[in-house]
């Protein structure tokens, strides 16, 4: 199991990594031009990896990964949800600067994490490392929480105006279903969902800082 999980990791270090760079270049390369089509430009790749990505619930539930459950199903859906129902299904959302600052900050969280996922995996383990990983998300994952907020917002006008998603059932039902009304409904739910995540988290790094610390010690 080790050598698959170690696969998989780098499968998905390899992906984030290449978005990331792909993002710094092109921003170095062409300013703030590159931020309208990032989407265009690393929206393929990105979407893979999050989908791939829901391979980790399997993970958790047989036994393979340590982790919570129930945050990391909580994150992978946020992601799932904001990455195909609001960005993709909308055209003029795919070109919003918020989209690429959503994706930076998706990125810079996961090239750490899927960095330290493969070296553990491996049994190898850097202090630098570990304490990065268990800190970087303080202060990106907020920032990600707002940014994800702002795409919603973003995309309101658009679900309003096009209908996408919004249903009418025939008779005898006769229910509306408007997909602004759903929409704003999560975006309450993103920030009770933060609190919720933000108190797992803590105790969550914690608990896994200490046990990566004793096995440091235990292997020197």
């Amino acid at each position: 199991m080790n050598t698959y999980l170690f696969i998989y990791y780098l499968i998905q270090f390899c992906g984030h990594s290449w978005i990331f760079t792909n993002m710094i270049i092109r921003f170095l390369s062409f300013g703030k031009d590159s931020l309208a089509d990032t989407f265009y430009s690393i929206g393929l790749v990105m979407r893979l990896c999050q989908s791939l990505s829901i391979l980790e619930l399997l993970h958790i539930l047989v036994g393979i990964e340590e982790n919570r459950f129930l945050p990391r199903f909580v994150q992978i859906t946020e992601r799932i949800i904001i990455l195909f129902v609001v960005i993709t299904s909308q055209e003029e959302v795919q070109g919003k600067y918020i989209v690429c600052v959503l994706f930076f900050l998706w990125n810079l969280l996961d090239v750490v994490r899927y960095t330290y996922c493969m070296l553990s995996v491996s049994g190898t383990y850097y202090g630098a490392l570990t304490w990065l990983n268990y800190t970087l998300w303080i202060p990106v994952y907020p920032l990600s929480i707002l940014a994800k907020a702002f795409a919603i917002y973003e995309s309101l006008p658009y679900f309003e105006s096009f209908g996408t998603y919004s249903i009418k059932l025939p008779f005898p039902v006769a229910l509306s279903i408007y997909f602004p009304y759903i929409l704003k409904l999560y975006l309450a739910m993103l920030f009770v969902g933060k609190i919720f995540i933000s108190c797992e988290q803590d105790l969550n790094a914690i608990v896994l800082e200490f046990t990566s610390l004793r096995r440091q010690k235990s292997n020197q």
